[in-house]
């Protein structure tokens, strides 16, 4: 039998300005824990700590540009674009221009404060 979300959960989000994730599912929103999925509305300027996490994360730029940095390379993701981060390795999401950004990101196993390994700092 299908289940039916009705509406996200606004979750917090970390980073220096205030950024809006919608989690549709996932542990918060619909206790899943092997996938979440989130729709983020980040404001120009936002940048949030590294962070070393324990699931590959697929986003999905729906609107504007985010830029997503490892430890040795920098891309930036426009509208319509998607990038592919691998857990175990250290990754930082950011929305540089001035008009912020809309995107979708999916993480498998599900988004967990308890597996994110966020670096210290903003």
């Amino acid at each position: 039998m299908p289940d039916i979300i009705n509406s996200p959960t606004i979750i917090t989000a970390a980073g220096n300005k205030p950024k809006q994730i919608e989690e549709f599912i996932g542990l918060v929103n619909s206790n899943n824990k092997d996938v979440s999925i989130a729709k983020m509305t980040s404001p120009g300027g936002w940048i949030e700590p590294g962070q070393t996490p324990e699931f590959d994360e697929y986003t999905i730029v729906l609107k504007g540009m985010i830029k997503v940095e490892t430890r040795n390379e920098s891309f930036e993701i426009h509208t319509g674009q998607a990038i592919v981060t691998k857990k175990g390795e250290w990754v930082r999401y950011s929305t540089p221009d001035e008009n912020g950004a809309e995107y979708v990101s999916i993480c498998v196993p599900a988004f967990s404060m308890n597996i994110v390994h966020r670096d210290e700092g903003i």
